[in-house]
């Protein structure tokens, strides 16, 4: 790894600090924004913004390539409420950044600051700070408002911290990384009654209760047991008194897969147990199955740049390529389902004592922001290198 150089790493840990003591929710990220961009633009950059309200595309040109990259890190954070003792724990009540967005935000940061001062690459550079990771569709939303029609790339590559792989060791994947994610709501209605005359109604409770075993049927008898599937039931909402059995039951659940092809596996199955058990119980059943996020899929040839890259920053040995990929998701998938490209955990240190993603004792490792700036610098450069003299 390149240190950085001297007072940077001073500047950008207090950026992050900054960034994380003002946490913004999906959509909402202005302040950060405005931080950001003032310093991309004190860098040089073309600063571009406005993409799906609060995004930013800061391009860097060097040299004169056709070629063309994107890098991109999330700015959101989310609604958890910090139990750090810090003095720079959130000041917002109930808002925390507790993924560690400020951290990707301070590492691409760092890195268009980095190439600005030396452009050792022939191409252009779009640096893209995504808003809303967190399960709103920032990703999405800047696809769909024409971020690659505005800034075309070959590739798109993104990174995440990872809690529980040790400071200076990546995790690249050369495939799928991050599952895909459906969610359901069942709704199960009928006929109230009072809880010492259930004959006079439908009971969806004791319905929803045969559904929520029967589901369990879906991964273990219906799937193929080689797909990896978590079929989840995640809260239940009915009834408002202890005497009187409700008319209505909800059921809200999620569905983490691979592939598109087990997403229809499950929904045609789920579809069939929630009209059958409710027919069973004399009720009416429905089931509303979205399809929120694809799964993040690494393409070969931009895996194994940023392998390359990896060695380069951290050392051959210090790069995993055979880790188990997650059930957790990542809308970055948007970005990927249109470009080809690469998605990469970047060690964070011991998960341990609460110190997990989305939890509220996590805190970014600062120790990682000059690691994740060479890594970025060193993708620039296999991607877009310079011809030979």
């Amino acid at each position: 790894m390149r240190p950085l150089p001297n007072g940077w790493m001073e500047e950008l840990v207090r950026l992050r600090r900054d960034i994380h003591a003002h946490p913004e929710l999906a959509f909402q990220e202005t302040r950060t924004s405005d931080l950001l961009a003032a310093e991309l633009a004190r860098y040089g950059l073309e600063v571009d913004r406005g993409l799906a309200g609060t995004g930013i595309v800061a391009t860097l040109r060097s040299g004169s390539s056709s070629r063309a990259i994107a890098l991109r890190a999330d700015m959101d954070a989310l609604p958890v409420a910090e139990l750090n003792d810090v003095a720079h724990a959130s000041t917002k009540q109930g808002v925390m950044h507790a993924c560690g967005h400020d951290g990707h935000s301070a590492m691409l940061l760092g890195a268009a600051r980095r190439l600005a001062a030396h452009p050792d690459f022939d191409g252009t550079v779009h640096f893209v700070f995504q808003p809303a990771e967190e399960n709103e569709g920032g990703g999405r939303v800047m696809v769909e408002g024409g971020l690659f029609e505005r800034f075309p790339v070959d590739a798109v590559y993104g990174l995440h911290n990872w809690p529980g792989l040790a400071v200076g060791r990546i995790a690249v994947h050369p495939g799928p990384v991050m599952a895909a994610v459906d969610l359901f709501d069942i709704t199960l209605s009928g006929r109230g009654a009072h809880a010492a005359m259930p004959h006079q109604g439908d009971d969806p409770i004791v319905a929803a209760g045969a559904l929520i075993t029967a589901i369990q049927t879906i991964v273990s008898r219906t799937t193929d047991p080689a797909e990896p599937v978590v079929l989840s039931v995640t809260r239940i909402e009915g009834g408002a008194a202890s005497n009187i059995v409700p008319a209505r039951v909800v059921l809200h659940g999620t569905c983490r897969h691979y592939g598109s092809t087990t997403s229809a596996v499950v929904e045609g199955r789920l579809r069939q147990l929630v009209e059958g058990t409710a027919s069973t119980h004399g009720l009416s059943g429905t089931l509303a199955y979205d399809r929120r996020c694809p799964a993040t899929i690494n393409s070969p040839e931009p895996a194994a740049r940023a392998i390359d890259a990896a060695r380069a920053t951290v050392g051959e040995t210090a790069v995993d390529t055979d880790l188990p990929p997650s059930m957790g998701c990542e809308d970055f998938a948007h970005m990927l389902k249109v470009k080809q490209g690469c998605y990469v955990w970047l060690g964070n240190g011991p998960a341990e004592n609460g110190r997990t993603l989305h939890s509220a004792n996590y805190e970014f490792n600062d120790e990682i922001l000059p690691i994740g700036v060479d890594y970025w610098v060193q993708l620039v450069r296999r991607c877009l290198p310079k011809a030979a003299a």
